[in-house]
């Protein structure tokens, strides 16, 4: 009989942090402990919320009666380390104390999930692990090349997401091994990463916390360098940067990042919200295209996933458009929690070695990375997942 473990997810996010507990893969809850946002605004920093985000699930624990005594892994999603390869990764000392900084240059709540699950461990003990953080960067030698010297080019991303749903594509529809596949998986919400996984690699993706790739409810999305620098002749650089990923796409164009209300607009005629709605799906099949020629045509499968796909036609235009390069598939919504679980699983399971800690300063300086310099503010990359 296979061995059952007890594995808790812990999900902190910008008004709520989900829960769910599991027992190998089966799901046994899930739940939002939503926090007031006049609560949370009293603390001056994300950081400075630690004490109250545990209290607030010791609480669900107790109310609901849940015994975390034998629980085998805490998982905490991860936050803004320093950059990071994909897998799972133990959480020590050393990667809360970069996470908590925001070393890789996001002050998110996501970072207070390796902290909790910390926290977590001091109470009923098990292993604590981290998968797939946002600053996962994997990105190949020629998709970190930029035309000014010093300056590569990075990526933030929906990684446990996109990662999660290729893992899942793989095994129980293909048959096969994440690392013996290659897949365009593009997650679409508020936030839109197109990406291009080789055998087990997310070799590239745009940059969804800075702006770049398509344009999105709230994010400008790639535009000319030119015309960015005469927009922003007269404006306040703090106001630019809220334009990237708070300010820009449908906020820009009707100050409203409710897509059910442009959409409804579309439906109802409006020529403005038809063309921004259009062009919003005429980025994403661009940006799939360029993907599948990095992977050189040799695609297994785009899958689409994230809270956009409620919206019919957006699947429809991808499957038109693209359905010629490879079959797409669609996974509405998210699979975090499993991923996150799944990874613990497989630690677990002895399927798969745990890392133990981010790379060295050295070793990203010469894969061209500089985490030392802050790209993401708090103001600009806060609201990427």
């Amino acid at each position: 009989m296979m061995k059952k473990y007890k594995i808790f997810v812990i999900n902190p996010g910008s008004t709520s942090t989900k829960l769910a507990l599991f027992e190998n893969e089966h799901k046994v809850l899930e739940t939002n402990v939503f926090h007031d946002s006049s609560v949370l605004l009293q603390f001056p920093t994300v950081n400075a919320q630690l004490p109250y985000r545990k209290k607030l699930i010791m609480d669900f624990l107790s109310e609901n009666h849940i015994d975390l005594s034998d629980v085998d892994a805490i998982v905490g999603r991860g936050g803004s380390c320093y950059p990071v390869a994909s897998g799972v990764y133990v959480i020590d000392d050393k990667l809360i104390e970069d996470t908590a900084a925001g070393k890789g240059g996001m002050e998110h709540p996501s970072n207070l999930g390796v902290q909790l699950a910390r926290e977590l461990q001091k109470e009923f003990g098990g292993r604590i692990f981290m998968v797939d953080p946002p600053c996962v960067d994997e990105l190949c030698d020629m998709a970190r090349m930029t035309g000014i010297d010093g300056v590569p080019r990075h990526t933030n991303m929906h990684a446990l997401n996109l990662r999660g749903v290729a893992m899942h594509h793989a095994k129980h529809v293909l048959g096969k091994k994440y690392e013996d596949c290659c897949f365009i998986v593009c997650h679409i919400d508020g936030g839109i990463s197109v990406s291009a996984h080789r055998y087990g690699r997310i070799i590239d993706c745009n940059d969804a916390a800075g702006g770049d790739g398509p344009y999105t409810p709230t994010r400008i999305g790639s535009v000319s360098v030119a015309d960015i620098l005469e927009y922003v002749r007269d404006k306040d650089i703090n106001e630019v940067k809220k334009l990237c990923t708070r300010t820009g796409g449908f906020v820009s164009h009707f100050g409203t990042s409710s897509s059910d209300a442009v959409h409804k607009m579309a439906e109802e005629g409006n020529k403005k919200a038809i063309r921004v709605w259009d062009g919003m799906k005429y980025q994403i099949v661009k940006y799939i295209g360029a993907m599948a020629a990095v992977l050189g045509g040799r695609v297994d499968g785009i899958l689409l996933t994230g809270g956009l796909l409620r919206f019919e036609d957006i699947t429809q235009t991808i499957r038109e458009q693209c359905g010629w390069i490879a079959p797409v598939s669609t996974y509405p919504g998210e699979v975090e929690h499993e991923a996150l679980a799944a990874g613990a699983l497989r630690v677990l399971r002895g399927e798969e070695e745990p890392k133990h800690r981010p790379p060295r300063l050295g070793r990203l300086a010469r894969r061209g990375l500089n985490p030392k310099r802050n790209r993401h503010s708090s103001s600009t990359a806060a609201s990427v997942l």
